[in-house]
């Protein structure tokens, strides 16, 4: 693993913070999860389009540079850097898009990406079910054959994004496993489908901060013409497992974030702490290690891409670390600021909504495939350990 910059990839990098110092909003926008604050992040996403920054790995056509992976990461270490807005479009441009690239067609891709790109059309999640969550393979929404498409009916939760979104994509079951009972994976196909069809209820869930990000998807009988399905019919479970492993390797929480918010936290120290706290000094120093540590780990895995192989369930180490590290991070923060920590909306000292941070990082473990499950894989599949209960 080589850590120099090429001249290329450090010209980029400063064209990359150039950009970012000259756009980045003055005052932060509203929460993305919420109205006000969608609009906004929308908008934001427009103006990082109108200068191909919005997917700067995506090839030109798209709207993107066409960038290797590690301009791709220099891109987000600067933007975190900036502290430019969160990423309203996040859904499609890591999970959707990367799926799309792999198992499209053509016409899904020149269709669906350059409006994702600009921001257009932001995407939603239809991942989850009330009984079905981790154990994704268990879901009960059915994609029944009609003329011309597929009728889906059934009950998504936990759906990111879908509260303001335009259009969603997940998986639903078009057939049976088969005569495998034992292989509930088989029968599942890859839909994408709009939020204001027929038959689609969107409902909010209730959060303790009052945000309705996160929505309950109420299908019935919505149809979906064969152009939205990805992949071939019955095939949505291994098309699937490629968008989870993106999830929960290299696109979902890129080093940058962290490396940003471990520079504030130190900054934070330096200006009040307790020189004597040497307990909260030695978790300063632990999450700045920890930042650092999963920056190397990301390099690595890069390398291995650029050198043509693929990540498998050494995604589930990935996950399992930054969504640990990302409370540890802010916990530490807290405890640091004290009862400034619990201001929001940019009223901290250092102008981060630690606090809204912090319940953020609390569904880490959870979302991405729960940590429990990702420990199942990491013990079967990586370690060689028999399969059963722990």
């Amino acid at each position: 693993m080589d850590l120099d910059f090429t001249a290329g990839e450090e010209e980029f990098r400063q064209r990359a913070r150039a950009w970012l110092a000259a756009h980045v909003p003055a005052v932060p926008l509203p929460s993305l999860e919420t109205e006000e604050g969608f609009a906004a992040h929308r908008e934001w996403e427009r103006t990082l389009a109108a200068d191909r920054w919005s997917v700067v790995s995506w090839p030109e056509e798209y709207g993107g540079q066409g960038v290797d992976i590690v301009k791709w990461l220099v891109f987000e270490e600067e933007y975190y850097a900036a502290g430019a807005p969160g990423r309203v479009s996040q859904n499609g441009i890591s999970l959707l898009a990367p799926t799309l690239f792999d198992f499209g067609t053509e016409e899904q891709r020149a269709r669906l990406l350059p409006p994702t790109a600009t921001g257009e059309v932001i995407w939603a999640q239809a991942w989850s079910e009330p009984e079905s969550g981790s154990d994704l393979a268990s879901l009960r929404s059915t994609a029944r054959r009609t003329d011309g498409g597929w009728l889906i009916s059934g009950q998504k939760t936990w759906s990111s994004r879908a509260a303001f979104a335009d259009r969603a994509f997940g998986l639903f079951r078009s057939g049976p496993p088969e005569g495998r009972e034992d292989k509930p994976h088989r029968g599942l196909t890859y839909l994408m489908f709009p939020l204001d069809a027929d038959g689609v209820t969107v409902r909010p869930l209730g959060r303790l901060d009052g945000k309705p990000a996160f929505a309950e998807l109420f299908l019935d009988d919505v149809f979906v013409p064969d152009e939205d399905v990805i992949g071939e019919p019955g095939q949505g479970w291994r098309i699937a497992m490629s968008a989870t492993g993106d999830e929960r390797g290299l696109t979902l929480r890129s080093p940058g974030r962290f490396l940003a918010a471990a520079d504030r936290l130190a900054r934070q120290w330096r200006e009040r702490a307790d020189p004597a706290d040497t307990a909260l000094r030695d978790r300063v120093a632990d999450a700045v290690v920890g930042a650092r540590a999963y920056e190397l780990f990301t390099w690595a895995n890069a390398s291995r891409c650029t050198a043509g192989e693929t990540l498998g369930a050494e995604s589930s180490l990935n996950k399992v670390f930054w969504s640990e590290y990302d409370i540890a991070l802010h916990e530490t923060a807290l405890d640091l600021l004290g009862p400034d920590g619990e201001l929001t909306d940019g009223a901290p000292p250092d102008g981060s909504d630690w606090a809204e941070g912090y319940v953020f990082a609390l569904a880490g473990p959870i979302y991405a495939g729960t940590n429990e499950i990702q420990r199942d894989i990491i013990a079967e599949r990586l370690l060689g350990l028999p399969k059963g209960r722990r």
